[in-house]
């Protein structure tokens, strides 16, 4: 089975609109795949287990570590012979997060609809086959058993927020998206995964948002977001809750489309 790194690599297209073809760089989408390999949880990696995470050879991770340390985006810890993320990248987080006109206009929309329905509003981007988020409000009554925030990952496959993301998706990149989700899960989950995934694209194109379920008693409905510039963004509104998806979706359905066109109405006068 392919890595996620490569699975993502095939994911993003090698010429993006505006840019005319172009050839891709290897070296530096193979150093990116390394700083994607650090997860929470995980602060300290060797040369080994980057090479597990990413399916890079030692002697590839080898170089590409001792470039990313020069160039200061690694650190080195002599004792363990591991590394770890360097600060930089946390100011480009921030710089990210801070420097968004997506964000800074979506936040306060997304918390006054969250503090009037009482939910949970989230905005996120696809990144090859996961969605990572990009603001999450946290105000539903009951708490949630997850806690989300900025820059966390999320399954695209399984999620609402995902497939209203994969909905968008041009032919061929949904296609082989697709083909990875099938290829790590058995033929009796992928069946049923499968028809939720059609299930939900279809909804998209019907309703303009789309729902899921993968978490016990955690509901959330999903659109994607049409604005220019933000490729695979979509919002959320999500609840716990013993309701069925079916009541959920009638609830906050239209609210969420609102919440939408008022944040592309802002961003637009802006």
């Amino acid at each position: 089975m392919k890595s996620p790194q490569a699975r993502r690599s095939e994911a993003t297209p090698s010429a993006l609109p505006g840019q005319g073809k172009s050839t891709p760089n290897r070296s530096l989408e193979r150093g990116l795949d390394l700083l994607r390999a650090f997860r929470p949880g995980s602060e300290y990696l060797t040369n080994g287990e980057l090479s597990e995470r990413t399916g890079l050879s030692r002697s590839t991770v080898s170089r590409l570590t001792q470039t990313l340390v020069r160039a200061g985006f690694l650190d080195y810890h002599p004792p363990s012979g591991a590394y770890r993320l360097a600060c930089s990248l946390l100011s480009l987080a921030h710089s990210l997060y801070h420097g968004s006109s997506l964000v800074r206009v979506a936040a306060p929309l997304m918390r006054q609809v969250a503090r009037q329905l009482q939910v949970n509003v989230g905005l996120a981007a696809a990144d090859g086959d996961e969605m990572v988020y990009l603001e999450s409000i946290r105000l539903g009554t009951r708490k949630s058993p997850r806690t989300i925030a900025s820059g966390q990952r999320l399954p695209m496959e399984l999620t609402a927020l995902g497939r209203a993301s994969l909905a968008t998706q041009d032919e061929a990149q949904r296609r082989s998206l697709l083909a990875h989700f099938q290829a790590r899960r058995c033929a009796a989950r992928w069946a049923t995964l499968s028809e939720e995934i059609e299930a939900a694209m279809r909804s998209v194109e019907s309703l303009g948002y789309c729902a899921a379920s993968w978490q016990p008693q955690v509901v959330s409905i999903a659109m994607p977001l049409d604005l220019p510039g933000y490729r695979g963004h979509a919002l959320n509104i999500s609840l716990s809750t013993r309701e069925g998806i079916d009541r959920v979706s009638a609830r906050y359905g239209q609210p969420l489309l609102q919440l939408a066109q008022a944040i592309s109405s802002e961003l637009s006068a802006r």
